[in-house]
C-alpha cells in the first residue's frame, strides 16, 4: 500500500483520479515554465488545468508535491529512454567509446523549459531542509537505478568501474554543467562536441581496463 507525505494511506488510483493528475501535472508544466516556480501558484495551475483548488487538493498538497510528482514521472521516463539506447548499443555493435557516448546522450534529451524549472526548485529546496533531503535522496536512486546497465555496458568496452557510484555522480555534474552550455548556445556544434568530450573523459577518469 501507498501512502500520503503525511503517512495516511493514499486513495485508489480511479481511471478518473489518474486523468485529474495528469492533467494537472501538464498544466503545472506550462505554468511553471512560463511563470517559473517561484511565482506560480495552486490558483494558477487550477485555472490552467480547467479544475477548482479541491480537485488540486484531493491529489497534492503543495505545490511542492506537484513538482517532485512531476519529477519522478520524467525521471522514469529518462531511465526507460536510457536502458532502451544501453540495450540498443550493445545489440547493434558500436564501434567505439565515444559513439556510445553519443548514442546515450541522444536518449537525454535537454529541454529548456524543464532545466528552468528543475534549477528554480533546486534553488528552493536549497532554502528548505526536508526538501533537500528528499531531493538528494531521489538523485541518488536515480543514480542507483542508472549505474548497473552503464557498468553492464562498459565492461563491453573491456572496462571496469571500481566505483560506480562515484562516476554516477560525476556523469550528474558533466550533464548538469554542460547542459547550461549547450542550452546558451543550442545552435554551438562545439557546445555539444565538448559535452561528448567531457563525458568520454570522466567515463575513461572513473574507469579502468579490465585485465586479460
Amino acid at each position: 500500500m501507498t501512502s500520503s507525505p503525511a503517512g495516511t494511506p493514499a486513495r485508489p488510483a480511479t481511471r478518473r483520479r489518474v486523468a485529474t493528475r495528469k492533467r494537472l501535472l501538464g498544466a503545472a508544466y506550462e505554468v511553471f515554465a512560463e511563470e517559473g516556480f517561484g511565482r506560480a501558484t495552486v490558483e494558477r495551475v487550477c485555472e490552467r488545468a480547467g479544475f477548482t483548488r479541491g480537485a488540486f487538493y484531493s491529489n497534492f498538497t503543495s505545490l511542492d508535491e506537484l513538482f517532485l510528482a512531476m519529477w519522478e514521472e520524467r525521471s522514469a521516463a529518462m531511465l526507460a529512454d536510457v536502458g532502451a539506447a544501453l540495450d540498443a548499443i550493445s545489440v547493434e555493435g558500436v564501434a567505439d567509446l565515444r559513439d556510445a557516448v553519443r548514442r546515450l546522450l541522444r536518449a537525454v534529451p535537454l529541454d529548456e523549459a524543464w532545466y528552468r524549472i528543475t534549477a528554480e526548485f533546486t534553488s528552493h529546496a536549497l532554502r528548505t531542509p526536508a526538501l533537500r533531503r528528499v531531493m538528494a535522496a531521489r538523485e541518488d536512486a536515480i543514480v542507483a537505478a542508472l549505474m548497473p546497465a552503464v557498468v553492464a555496458t562498459l565492461a563491453r568496452f573491456g572496462r571496469d568501474v571500481p566505483d560506480p557510484a562515484a562516476l554516477g555522480q560525476a556523469m550528474v555534474a558533466v550533464h548538469d554543467g554542460t547542459a547550461v552550455q549547450v542550452l546558451m548556445e543550442p545552435r554551438s556544434r562545439t557546445a555539444r562536441q565538448r559535452r561528448t568530450d567531457l563525458f568520454c573523459h570522466i567515463v575513461l577518469a572513473y574507469s579502468t581496463p579490465i585485465e586479460g
